[in-house]
């Protein structure tokens, strides 16, 4: 309280200290609250951010494999007399590698956003267009039937180039999606 002199007393003036410490305690605990919460935002966005990132990748990778197999089983076709074991054992290997990038799809939709795995739905039914093609011509190569060779020759190569703008439609949506989310 004010003395006759208008002061503040010892008491008040080590009152009024205290009282001035815990409003600053306070708004320097306040500060550090929401300053924490913000930063625990931002972790959280990077985490999320390099999830996606070695999800898109890992997709990427497997489809990279994938293809460098289905590019062996259709050279391997294409020869004038294909030996039929040794496109057994590529599509066999063709076969294990697409099972990778179908649970690598998997994780490509569960982390998103859906817009992104829209696209992934393109290079999966892409993929599919080509390997019927490709078990067509085997199947015709293990009958011995010729007749149709030039024509699936020609729709696989077609098929080849609908599948690889497909997978490059899916890097840039993915690259699209990273960017935005930096």
């Amino acid at each position: 309280m004010n003395n006759k002199n208008g002061r503040l007393g010892p008491m008040d003036s080590g009152l009024a200290a205290l009282l001035g410490a815990a409003v600053g305690s306070a708004a320097t605990l306040g500060a550090a609250i929401v300053n924490g919460r913000s930063q625990a935002r931002s972790q959280h966005a990077q985490w999320s951010r390099q999830r996606r990132r070695d999800a898109y990748a890992g997709y990427l990778s497997a489809l990279h494999d994938r293809d460098i197999a289905m590019d062996a089983v259709l050279d391997a076709l294409r020869s004038d007399e294909p030996a039929l074991a040794d496109v057994d054992e590529k599509i066999g290997r063709f076969i294990t590698l697409a099972r990778e990038v179908h649970r690598a799809g998997e994780v490509v939709i569960l982390e998103g956003p859906a817009p992104l795995a829209e696209v992934a739905e393109l290079v999966t039914n892409a993929s599919s267009d080509l390997s019927h093609v490709m078990r067509r011509m085997a199947e015709h190569a293990h009958a011995g039937n010729t007749t149709h060779k030039a024509e699936d020759t020609a729709l696989a190569a077609e098929r080849e180039r609908t599948l690889y703008q497909a997978v490059k439609d899916f890097r840039n949506a993915a690259r699209s999606i990273i960017s935005n989310t930096n």
